[in-house]
């Protein structure tokens, strides 16, 4: 495979990522959650994402939503004009999907792709608490990286 100027050369897997059809949750996740309360302003969620270098964050204390919603950056986007006034609360994604971090990676795609989300929140299934984030991206590295 050729590699276009300027850019890296693809990196071989490693012998503990697994194919796709193999994978769970918990193969492609990433660990940990970034929260931000619901009255942070769109602009302060920005500098989170920024900050941290991702693609959501998890909003605590969301009404009406099971205590907690996703801002992702497609949902900075549509506030970006209004960022200093906009909240997190409000700006939080419609859908939200959670999954649990044992469940198959493929199941999870078709989920993704079902809902129109680029990001999942893994959840513990016995507390309900948020234990991780599977975006797009972190499947596209199963994908690139698992081995057959």
């Amino acid at each position: 495979m050729s590699t276009p100027e300027g850019q890296a050369t693809p990196v071989a897997g490693s012998n503990v990522t697994p194919p796709l059809r193999h994978a769970r949750v918990t193969d492609a996740m990433r660990p940990g959650v970034i929260t931000c309360p619901p009255d942070a302003s769109m602009r302060d969620v920005a500098r989170i994402m920024v900050t941290n270098h991702i693609h959501a964050v998890v909003v605590r204390g969301v009404k009406d939503s099971g205590g907690w919603g996703v801002v992702t950056d497609r949902d900075l986007l549509a506030a970006a004009p209004g960022a200093d006034y906009a909240r997190a609360g409000a700006c939080a994604s419609e859908v939200l999907v959670t999954v649990a971090p044992d469940e198959p990676l493929e199941a999870v795609c078709e989920l993704m792709r079902a809902h129109g989300v680029s990001h999942v929140m893994v959840v513990d299934p016995q507390q309900n608490q948020p234990l991780g984030v599977v975006s797009t991206l972190d499947v596209a590295g199963i994908v690139a990286l698992g081995q057959s």
